[in-house]
C-alpha cells in the first residue's frame, strides 16, 4: 500500500508511524484508519521491527476526526461506501473506524510507543491506549470531548482507559469532556513522563532502542500478549496457567539458552527466534481482523 496520510520508516529495528496531516493538525481520516491498519500488518510480518514508535507531523498528534463533513461527521448511516467495506457491521451496525484500529493495534506482536506531540484529542488520544507505553511533550494537550459533541467514546476506550487510570479518573475525563494538559496527564497516568517537545522523539526512541537492543523479541511479545489478556482475568490463578505454559515452552527454547549463555560470558544476546515463526501458539492472542471478534 502507497501512504498518503501516515509516513512509515524502519531504522534499527525501531519502526516510526508519523500521522501526516499537519495542515489539518492530523485529523482522523478513513484513509488514515486503513494506512494504520496496514502499517501494523506490514510491522507484525517484519521480523526486522523490534518497537514501534507512534507520533504525529507538525505542532499535533492527532486532532481528533476530521468534521470536514459538518453535521453529519458521525452519522454512520450517511457514510461512503468505502467506510462501510473496510469495517463491515457488528450487531447489525457499522463498526467504529476507531476501534478496527485500536484492535489492530492492541493485537500487535510488538510494543508500541506513543510519542504524544501537541494536540491528542478524542480518538487522537483514544487509539493510543492500547499502546503499551505514552510518552508526552510539554505541548501535549489532551480530550476525551465525546460528550461535547453528543456521542460517546469510541476505539473500544470504555475498555481500555479504566484499565489504564481507573474508573473515577476516566469518568472525570469523559464526563467533563474537558481538554487538559500534559501534567494533569501523568498525574491520573494516562502517560508515563512529559518531556521538553525538543527531547519527545529523542527520549521515545531512546526506549524503543532499550527495547530492540537487549530483549527477546518472542519473549516481549508473549509478555504484551500476557500483560494485557490477563487485565481482563478475575484472579491470578488464570495468569499462573499461561504463566506457567508460556515459561514451559519458552525455557527450553533457543532464546533462554541464549539469554543465560550471554549473562554468563558477560556478552550481549544474540537471540535467534523470530516472532513470525516461532511464538508458542498455546499462549492467547486477540484476534487482529475484524472478521475474528
Amino acid at each position: 500500500m502507497t501512504y498518503r496520510e501516515i509516513d512509515y520508516d524502519v531504522t534499527d529495528g525501531i519502526a516510526t508511524v508519523t500521522l501526516n496531516r499537519p495542515e489539518r493538525l492530523n485529523a482522523y481520516t478513513i484513509t488514515m484508519a486503513r494506512e494504520l491498519i496496514d502499517a501494523v500488518d506490514r510491522i507484525d510480518a517484519d521480523d526486522g521491527v523490534r518497537v514501534v514508535v507512534v507520533t504525529g507531523a507538525g505542532r499535533g498528534f492527532c486532532a481528533g476526526a476530521d468534521l470536514g463533513r459538518g453535521a453529519d461527521t458521525f452519522n454512520a448511516g450517511k457514510k461512503d461506501h468505502d467506510v462501510r467495506e473496510l469495517l463491515g457491521e457488528i450487531d447489525g451496525v457499522p463498526r467504529d473506524s476507531g476501534g478496527a484500529v485500536s484492535l489492530r493495534i492492541a493485537a500487535s506482536r510488538k510494543p508500541v510507543i506513543a510519542a504524544v506531540n501537541g494536540p491528542a484529542v478524542g480518538v487522537g488520544v483514544t487509539m493510543t491506549l492500547p499502546m503499551d507505553v505514552r510518552i508526552a511533550a510539554e505541548s501535549a494537550r489532551f480530550g476525551f470531548v465525546f460528550t461535547r459533541r453528543g456521542i460517546v467514546p469510541e476505539a473500544a476506550s470504555t475498555w481500555f482507559l479504566p484499565r489504564i487510570v481507573g474508573i473515577s479518573q476516566a469518568m472525570e475525563w469523559v464526563a467533563t469532556g474537558r481538554v487538559f494538559d500534559a501534567e494533569e496527564a501523568k498525574a491520573g497516568g494516562l502517560v508515563s513522563r512529559v518531556v521538553p517537545d525538543a527531547d519527545l522523539l529523542t527520549e521515545a526512541r531512546r526506549l524503543a532502542a532499550e527495547i530492540a537492543d537487549n530483549t527477546s523479541a518472542v519473549s516481549v511479545a508473549v509478555a504484551r500478549q500476557l500483560l494485557w489478556g490477563m487485565l481482563g482475568s478475575p484472579t491470578p490463578w488464570e495468569a499462573h496457567r499461561h504463566d506457567s505454559r508460556a515459561l514451559y515452552e519458552l525455557g527450553a527454547a533457543a532464546d533462554a539458552v541464549e539469554g543465560v549463555t550471554a549473562f554468563l560470558e558477560k556478552r550481549k544476546p544474540d537471540f535467534p527466534l523470530r516472532v513470525s515463526e516461532d511464538c508458542p501458539s498455546t499462549v492467547p492472542r486477540w484476534p487482529a481482523r475484524p472478521e475474528e471478534y
